[in-house]
């Protein structure tokens, strides 16, 4: 497994860490999002790669700090701790606004760089880590509700403040910043959440327990958003935002053993086995909360595959299932697919082989 890891990593880096000039680095996302350079959300999704797999590749502090530095270079016009969402081709700001997934991982990444290579050289990497904690807490939680905000764009008065983006919920990242920030509302970040997220697994997708890209209405106890709220008909399906969710919430159990993530993962396990017929390559791109597939999506991704591979490891029942995963996912060449798949393939290709850690 360990061989796997290190041979997509050499790839993975090779494609898409680029050269920003004056020793900034940054994450190539190609034609995955239309007239874009770079998005903090592949930062982050970067700067947590490379310091992981510092054990194995020499050069990853210099890369990481190549990455940090065009990070702080492309600050948020409201914080100069979080990044500005998207860069175009001529590095320009798209418009100067977060988006809080880049950002959770960005400062995440940063307990993992202390770890790795203490915060008293260089850059102080744990400084940095509380400084954004400060922000997310300030501008990207909603401090009614202790939900994700999509943005810093979102204030209280915005229609969308009690809507959130379901895989922004990173339990396992929320508690390590309460251990390092100090802040007792990141448990109430992650207490509020997970029981949204069982009540809606309850309400909204009882036999497959999905969850839906978007989460609207959180106020009154949050539903499945409609379709075109933001960025698709797909909206309130299990869709390209959602995939992310089996990961985020297994991982929680993996390193914490909380039992709120297993119970959510295992009902998400149970039905993709049977929909499945326990075959990979059976799993679609995309389905309604109702667990049917999105017609014209009965193609292989390994965002929605790699994901699911990480939720099986809540169980050691599941392990013909996650063995013939791993075999299906390490067997795509890079090639196949865009930054976006190749990306979440490498993380949870570093979760599956043992090779993630608590900072």
């Amino acid at each position: 497994m360990d061989d796997s890891v290190r041979s997509f990593y050499r790839n993975w880096k090779e494609h898409y860490i680029r050269d920003a000039g004056n020793a900034h680095y940054y994450v190539w996302v190609k034609s995955a999002i239309r007239n874009k350079r770079s998005v903090s959300e592949g930062q982050g999704y970067g700067m947590i790669i490379v310091a992981l797999m510092a054990g194995y590749d020499d050069s990853a502090q210099n890369i990481y700090d190549g990455l940090f530095r065009y990070y702080r270079s492309h600050p948020d016009k409201n914080s100069s701790y979080l990044m500005a969402w998207a860069q175009t081709r001529s590095f320009k700001d798209e418009d100067g606004t977060s988006a809080t997934d880049g950002d959770i991982d960005i400062a995440y990444s940063l307990l993992l760089a202390d770890a790795q290579w203490g915060s008293r050289g260089r850059i102080d990497y744990l400084g940095g880590c509380r400084n954004m904690l400060t922000d997310i807490m300030r501008r990207e939680i909603n401090r009614k509700t202790y939900s994700v905000l999509l943005s810093d764009a979102v204030e209280e008065d915005s229609r969308d403040y009690f809507d959130m983006r379901s895989s922004d919920f990173m339990p396992a990242h929320f508690k390590d910043f309460g251990a390092a920030s100090g802040d007792g509302n990141w448990k109430r970040v992650v207490d509020n959440n997970y029981a949204l997220f069982l009540s809606l697994q309850d309400r909204y997708s009882k036999e497959a327990g999905l969850l839906p890209d978007f989460i609207q209405s959180i106020g009154t106890g949050g539903r499945p958003a409609h379709a075109g709220y933001l960025e698709s008909r797909f909206d309130g399906y299990y869709n390209y935002n959602a995939c992310r969710v089996p990961w985020r919430i297994a991982t929680d159990f993996i390193l914490n053993g909380d039992p709120r993530a297993k119970k959510l993962a295992q009902k998400i396990n149970s039905w993709i086995k049977t929909r499945t017929m326990n075959s990979p390559d059976r799993i679609s791109a995309g389905y309604s909360l109702a667990g049917q597939d999105i017609k014209s999506r009965h193609f292989e991704a390994p965002s929605f595959m790699a994901p699911l591979a990480v939720s099986a490891m809540v169980d050691t029942a599941h392990q013909v299932w996650l063995d013939r995963l791993w075999d299906r996912i390490t067997g795509f060449g890079l090639r196949e697919f865009d930054y976006y798949d190749n990306s979440i393939k490498m993380l949870n290709m570093i979760i599956l082989s043992g090779n993630y850690w608590k900072p």
